[in-house]
């Protein structure tokens, strides 16, 4: 079995690693250290490169809590992010080497949050295979809605109603730069009502995310005549656009003004996308779902797709020792 060389990510690795990051098979914008590194403040970062001599190979975002590293809880999701060659048989070998190296350095448990398969530009599924041999507990599973935009899209009679509402109203749609309006008059009302809460970006956390990455991150704001009613601000990838937030004022059901905005970003502006992802309508760590939420996303036809948590022993590297024959 090969070995790698498996170290901490420091500082002075930030332009290495997002190189790594921009060819990367199953890599998204989350991945780029300005995305990770914007709320250093709150996570010890534990990120780890692993190197074939002097190449790069694999990433793990990540950050530790005590004996325990997460991958990575700052981001939607995480695990092994790998290069555009790597074979399985390669990728059980850096696992093994990357669970020797936390084992070594005393962290016990590594938890892994895998990235959904749709946002990989190949198949990229090596992980879920070492996970699997190496014992890993499932112990979440969340599902996302997600629209395939390469197959015909079918929108339920229920939101084509609300889109006429929103026609008739002649409510316009806007592109913003700025995110000021739609956090402090819609978006931490509506969280801090609905769910006692706060947007997990602060206002000006996702304006300098904006700053880094402004073809990335795009907000779209919904006006009746002059009065913002809506917004929604969306994650960009290469083939994956994503909602983070969507939120409207109490006269949405009325207006139908996120049904207007939502088929205007799915028939217009993000046509050319691959997939549309919704994202996720669980609560209590996946085991109960916003039925609510659910069935507002199914409407404009999306289907479910999971993502997988895990938690592992680290102890459990000495495994993969003996699965290539």
């Amino acid at each position: 079995m090969k070995h790698y060389q498996v170290r901490l990510y420091q500082p002075q690795d930030f332009s290495l690693w997002n190189t790594f990051i921009s060819v990367a098979k199953n890599a998204t914008f989350l991945f780029h250290r300005n995305f990770m590194d914007y709320h250093s403040d709150r996570f010890e970062d534990y990120s780890l490169i692993v190197l074939d001599g002097e190449k790069v190979v694999a990433v793990l975002p990540a950050n530790r809590e005590g004996n325990t590293v997460y991958s990575h809880q700052g981001l939607t999701y995480g695990g092994l992010v790998l290069n555009q060659k790597a074979k399985l048989s390669a990728v059980i070998s850096i696992f093994k080497c990357v669970l020797e190296f936390l084992n070594v350095n005393s962290i016990d448990k590594l938890i892994v949050k895998n990235v959904p398969n749709f946002y990989s530009d190949y198949f990229s599924e090596e992980l879920e295979y070492c996970l699997f041999i190496v014992q890993a507990k499932l112990n979440r599973r969340d599902a996302l809605s997600v629209l395939d935009l390469s197959n015909s899209i079918l929108i339920d009679n229920n939101r084509m109603e609300g889109v006429k509402k929103g026609m008739k109203k002649e409510l316009i749609i806007k592109e913003e730069t700025t995110f000021d309006l739609f956090w402090n008059e819609i978006l931490i009302p509506n969280l801090e009502l609905k769910h006692q809460a706060k947007p997990v970006h602060s206002l000006s956390e996702i304006t300098k995310l904006k700053n880094y990455f402004p073809n990335n991150i795009r907000q779209f704001n919904v006006y009746d005549k002059d009065v913002l009613i809506a917004g929604t601000t969306i994650f960009v990838n290469n083939s994956v656009v994503h909602s983070q937030y969507i939120s409207g004022n109490e006269t949405k059901k009325i207006t139908g003004s996120l049904d207007y905005l939502y088929h205007h970003l799915v028939m217009e502006v993000f046509k050319d996308k691959n997939f549309f992802d919704f994202g996720t309508s669980n609560e209590f760590e996946g085991r109960k779902i916003n039925s609510g939420l659910l069935f507002w996303k199914e409407s404009f036809g999306a289907k479910t797709v999971v993502q997988n948590f895990y938690e592992l022993e680290t102890k459990n590297y000495t495994v993969l020792e003996t699965v290539l024959l």
